[in-house]
């Protein structure tokens, strides 16, 4: 495989509210002098790793990634018969190997202060050790809780990484980065108001509604930009490369089908990417959003917005005499090219 792998994506959403900030309403940035929709990485990145498409093709390879595992493991020790004194107790043990345990009186506990990223191999190494414990119904001991492991089949930290801030041995450096997406042109954020009426109101004493709201909502074509660095993949990975591949293949389908699930019951903004271009190569990657640095004007934003993007990436490979890069391209908009020669072409 080649270093890089550069993912490019035109995906459209009707109105929707994909990615809420403080307020409730869909977050923005400001780009080319115009307020731009926009859905956090790390909105993306959670909707990819949760989905079905994930846990399908990498089951047994994906992490979870938990504040409450302390209380996975109370959950555990109670159910093998051990006293509930005990269970917390040992369970409080057994949870700190994973980051410091919360001091807020508000908070459970057995809860870590810090989200974590947990590996397959942790968990089993956990279940192992609660095993012996219910076996021998007696406490772990220090030697026991060394329960940290390099986390080699664990597909979704390999590509998003980890940090424990007090076990810096066991970080592990994304391979993958993905860019926040912004839509192509200039967005209006519209308000949604809407009421409830009660069943059983006849309206003879009100003819009120039993409920009023408002939300708030926009419809944009964005930008979605991920890069991958597939040496770093297949290191995250102990050397795995037919795991590596599978990932890119999963990640390549879920960033283009999977959608954010913000208000997905009010709004049913699900949508596949309309234009992928993939590329691969030596060559330092970058984004093509300077494609969109004058947003896109008119009435046909599908076309405007791929043939800039086709422009900028050309214009870019010229004056900085990049030709070691290979594309394949998928445009729904015009039928040409197809999603299974994409998936191949990205693990070659």
């Amino acid at each position: 495989m080649e270093k890089f792998i550069q993912l490019h994506f035109l995906t459209s959403f009707p109105p929707a509210n994909l990615n809420r900030d403080d307020l409730g309403r869909p977050k923005t940035a400001k780009m080319g002098g115009v307020d731009r929709l926009r859905v956090s990485s790390q909105s993306l990145k959670r909707a990819w790793r949760t989905s079905d498409i994930f846990k399908e093709a990498l089951s047994g390879s994906i992490g979870i990634r938990t504040k409450r595992f302390g209380r996975t493991v109370d959950e555990k020790l109670v159910k093998g018969g051990i006293d509930e004194k005990k269970a917390s107790e040992w369970a409080k043990k057994i949870a700190a190997c994973f980051g410091a345990l919360t001091t807020d009186k508000k908070d459970n506990p057995l809860d870590i202060k810090q989200l974590v990223h947990i590996s397959p191999e942790e968990e089993k190494a956990v279940d192992d050790l609660i095993a012996v414990l219910i076996k021998e119904k007696r406490e772990p001991e220090d030697t026991e809780l060394t329960l940290l492991r390099r986390p080699e089949h664990a597909v979704d930290i390999a590509l998003f990484g980890r940090m424990l801030a007090d076990s810096p041995s066991y970080n592990v450096e994304a391979a993958c980065q993905v860019a926040h997406a912004i839509s192509v042109h200039p967005v209006t954020i519209e308000d949604d108001y809407f009421t409830a009426v009660d069943d059983l109101n006849n309206g003879a004493d009100d003819m009120g509604a039993a409920h009023l709201g408002e939300t708030g909502f926009a419809s944009a074509l964005f930008y979605e930009y991920v890069c991958i660095d597939t040496e770093q993949l297949i290191k995250n990975l102990g050397g795995d490369e037919a795991l590596a591949k599978k990932t890119l293949s999963a990640l390549l389908q879920a960033a283009a089908m999977v959608t954010p699930t913000g208000k997905q019951n009010s709004f049913a903004s699900r949508a596949f990417a309309s234009y992928i271009m993939v590329e691969k190569g030596k060559s330092q990657p970058r984004s093509l959003s300077v494609a969109f640095l004058k947003p896109i004007r008119g009435e046909n934003y599908g076309e405007d917005a791929y043939k800039a993007l086709e422009k900028a990436c050309k214009q870019i490979d010229t004056v900085y005499d990049i030709t070691d890069v290979k594309r394949k391209m998928l445009n729904a908009l015009t039928g040409e090219g197809t999603f299974a020669d994409l998936k191949q072409f990205i693990t070659e």
